[in-house]
């Protein structure tokens, strides 16, 4: 079994990974600087004595000795990447720089959790892997979006320069249990509202769309492809379906019994009118697509929200039908 680090492994995505390889008796040195991350979403594991918990910010270097790298360290919402753009970009570039070191030095195959936000507010739509984005370089969003294409470049020059076997997935719009109710996402703002009786706040029209990806099927994905030889260039992660933000809030509401009301508010810069990947590549490579449906997920998220707000001490009035 293969002695593997994940960084940001306290985190939505990253503590689901943890456990999945786990069950898989590997060994697994969870990293996380608690910033987004909780030790909460790791409880239920703590005993296990192939699971090593450390204490660090990537930003700092560190020496280990892994056989395998998953990089998800970096907050993923605007709500927490714009809370200090300065020390987001630090994370993705420093943070990259660093564990793309520790790859070289121990010659281990290292993981990018890179983003479908490198694509912007796309002018092609679907997206595919080779679109080159249509990113405002100077915006609220590009710490987070700039720096994972800054990221990404660092990975290629590492490959190309060094030989350092990396992957590189492109993860859009993932959601389920072990979000933070103030992830700031979309689908979580849906759920902790509608649960709460707070209002449904829709940015714009509504019109604009996204694709969301149940967490099982993300993790599924990064671990076929962290498993496959020689894919050295992007692959999109996500699910092809394609819901509007009105959409969504509907789904939301017809699985809570709530007495929320939707509430429009201005659209924030930037934010992008359309997003869906084109998963020809995964297909291909992976022999891999989404399995769980959008309503299958919400079904599995929103009994999480519901215990999870109750023990944060929220009147939660929503009924879940």
């Amino acid at each position: 079994m293969a002695r593997i680090l994940v960084t940001g492994g306290a985190g939505f995505i990253g503590s689901h990974l943890v456990e999945r390889l786990l069950g898989q008796d590997h060994e697994v040195l969870c990293l996380d600087n608690y910033f987004t991350g909780s030790k909460g979403n790791l409880e239920h594991l703590r005993d296990n004595p192939r699971l090593e918990l450390i204490r660090h910010d990537v930003v700092n270097p560190i020496m280990l000795e892994v056989d395998r790298i998953y990089h998800l360290a970096c907050p993923a919402s605007p709500v927490h990447y714009q809370y200090n753009p300065v020390k987001t970009i630090k994370t993705n570039v420093l943070g990259t720089l660093n564990m793309l070191g520790l790859a070289k030095r121990v010659k281990a195959r290292i993981l990018l959790a890179s983003t479908s936000e490198v694509y912007g507010d796309p002018q092609v739509h679907p997206q595919t892997e080779e679109y080159w984005g249509h990113v405002n370089c100077i915006g609220l969003r590009s710490c987070y979006d700039e720096g994972k294409r800054v990221a990404e470049t660092l990975m290629m020059d590492y490959h190309r320069q060094n030989g350092v076997d990396i992957r590189l997935p492109r993860i859009f719009n993932t959601f389920g249990p072990r979000m933070a109710i103030n992830d700031g996402r979309v689908v979580s703002n849906f759920i902790v509202q509608a649960l709460t009786g707070g209002e449904i706040t829709i940015y714009g029209e509504g019109q604009q769309t996204r694709s969301f990806c149940y967490v099982s099927d993300l993790v599924e994905a990064l671990m076929r492809l962290m498993n496959r030889d020689g894919v050295h260039h992007p692959v999109n992660l996500g699910n092809p379906e394609e819901f509007s933000i009105r959409e969504l809030a509907d789904k939301v509401m017809a699985l809570i019994n709530t007495p929320s009301a939707i509430s429009h508010r201005p659209l924030p810069p930037d934010d992008p009118g359309r997003r869906r990947p084109d998963i020809s590549k995964a297909r291909e490579l992976l022999g891999w697509q989404p399995a769980v449906p959008l309503e299958q997920g919400l079904r599995e998220t929103i009994p999480y929200f519901a215990e999870k707000l109750k023990q944060e001490g929220y009147q939660v009035v929503g009924k879940i039908k």
